[in-house]
């Protein structure tokens, strides 16, 4: 990657701000749109033109907000995806979070380079430590009980499960893995967790003080939630339609919290510094 290159951050979050600064100390020509000031360094820009000469773009994850529109909650006004997409030129690189279809559409339709930064393993590693850190943050915050002694329930074994489990153990907690895959449960027992397969968990679940779910897909329904204990806490990790049914708590008078972009609201410093590594990582690839 060249030492001085020309960034635009449009739209996004905390992470979004930090990473506009980050990528000035690094000496680069940094604008933002629809993210509000980002400090010394970075040039607000009021619109898009110009948006065009950027060696790349950068949205948010997820590019699009539930309205399919920019996700820019920093910003004053909405902003169309169309907008943004109609700015930029054909062939320009441009770097997404969590891309849905719609926007990958609008960027093929206009020629523009989408990358996806969150199909990137070594993001996906580094967002799992600040996420299993916000989710212990919000058990402690939500349980009548300490961690210690608890027993906790992780449900799937991959990055997050991996990153989160040993954290709870750490604090006291009494870990049981749920998974899908026989490898997954003898790893999760190969480091002294207790191990249930997804399939058989309606018929251990009544004994948890803490459930956490990182699979997104269902697996915690009305029959697997009517088997915990009222003051049990559920949280759910998993993206978007995530894997509990929230609606299905709130009947059961569970306590059940989603907690979506957690790295963004818990750690934004660390969840910038990754995602600066990871462009990066993007555009050497790219030989910009």
């Amino acid at each position: 990657m060249r030492h001085e290159l020309n960034f635009w951050l449009l739209g996004g979050d905390q992470r979004q701000v930090r990473l506009a600064g980050l990528l000035a100390e690094d000496g680069h020509a940094v604008h933002t749109f629809a993210l509000g000031p980002a400090g010394e360094g970075v040039r607000e820009e009021r619109t898009l033109a110009g948006a065009e000469l950027a060696d790349c773009v950068v949205l948010p994850l997820p590019a699009a907000g539930p309205d399919g529109r920019l996700n820019a909650p920093l910003a004053g006004a909405a902003v169309p995806l169309e907008e943004v997409f109609d700015a930029l030129r054909p062939g320009q690189i441009v770097c997404a979070g969590r891309v849905d279809a719609g926007t990958r559409a609008l960027a093929e339709g206009r020629g523009v380079r989408l990358l996806d930064y969150f199909a990137r393993e070594e993001l996906a590693v580094a967002n799992a430590v600040p996420t299993a850190e916000g989710a212990v943050q919000i058990a402690m915050e939500e349980m009548p009980a300490a961690l210690r002694g608890a027993r906790a329930l992780v449900v799937g074994y991959g990055r997050l499960g991996r990153a989160l489990a040993p954290r709870l153990a750490a604090l006291g907690a009494r870990v049981t893995v749920a998974a899908r895959r026989y490898d997954a449960l003898a790893w999760a027992e190969s480091f002294g967790f207790d191990a249930c397969p997804v399939k058989e968990l309606r018929e251990c679940l009544c004994g948890y003080d803490l459930v956490v779910n990182t699979v997104p897909a269902p697996v915690l329904g009305a029959a697997e939630l009517g088997e915990l204990k009222k003051e049990c806490v559920v949280i759910d990790l998993a993206s978007l339609p995530g894997g509990v049914d929230l609606e299905a708590a709130e009947r059961l008078g569970i306590r059940a919290v989603q907690a979506l972009s957690l790295p963004g609201k818990v750690a934004p410093a660390t969840a910038a510094a990754a995602l600066r590594q990871t462009i990066c990582h993007i555009l050497n690839e790219l030989g910009v």
